[in-house]
């Protein structure tokens, strides 16, 4: 019988990361679920899966799915070090370059669960661009777990933890070094996200599109919004 597998993201760049898969894997059936209605056991026991992928997902997973279903989702950290919200900027904002993506079993914990696998992933450019150059890497650790259905080891090391950013943490009034600067606007830069920005009394100024001309000088479009 052909194995199911799911792809569950709401994110427009995941689309590729399927298509991708039902073209290199085609003897297995592959599944897109993009919207919370569609994400439910209910459905989940209609399509019967070998395992879910995560890419990306807003919603919590509820215990009903992952004590039935392999669950597997994938964080931008090297955990145990960043377990929680907003990790590309919370990486971003403490000066990182790099990040492994991890590739971890889901259960009760917030970002606790065993480790299948890691990869390595730049993180420069924006945001968008960021999130853009993970889908290949993502699709080889599908492809990777898949093939080689590696056992998942526990987390080993100290953990850290991130807190979820909020859109008033975007402000940018207080910054006083051009390099933060540009990595706010551009660790922030990505549809669904809230742009970096300062205001005043009567108006709110967003910034994106950002590069970086000198340590002095900063080059990017502003959205200008009335109050």
């Amino acid at each position: 019988m052909e194995k199911t597998f799911i792809i569950l993201s709401e994110k427009e760049w995941h689309k590729k990361l399927h298509k991708s898969l039902k073209k290199n894997f085609s003897d297995y059936n592959w599944i897109l679920i993009d919207q919370k209605k569609d994400f439910n056991i209910g459905q989940l026991e209609k399509l019967n899966p070998e395992k879910i992928f995560i890419p990306h997902w807003s919603y919590i997973i509820p215990a009903s799915v992952y004590e039935k279903y392999e669950c597997i989702v994938f964080h931008m950290t090297d955990l145990p070090y960043g377990r929680g919200g907003s990790p590309l900027q919370n990486l971003i904002i403490r000066g990182k370059n790099e990040t492994k993506i991890s590739a971890l079993r889901v259960e009760k914990g917030l970002d606790t669960g065993d480790i299948y696998l890691k990869k390595s992933l730049d993180l420069s450019g924006t945001a968008k661009e960021i999130f853009v150059r993970s889908v290949s890497i993502i699709e080889q650790m599908i492809q990777e777990i898949i093939l080689k259905n590696p056992s998942p080891k526990k987390q080993e090391g100290e953990a850290v933890l991130f807190q979820r950013r909020k859109p008033e943490d975007g402000n940018i009034e207080s910054l006083s070094e051009t390099d933060k600067v540009y990595d706010y606007i551009r660790m922030l830069d990505c549809e669904g996200y809230p742009n970096a920005y300062i205001e005043n009394e009567h108006f709110k100024f967003e910034f994106f599109n950002a590069s970086k001309e000198s340590n002095n000088e900063i080059i990017a479009n502003v959205r200008i919004i009335k109050k």
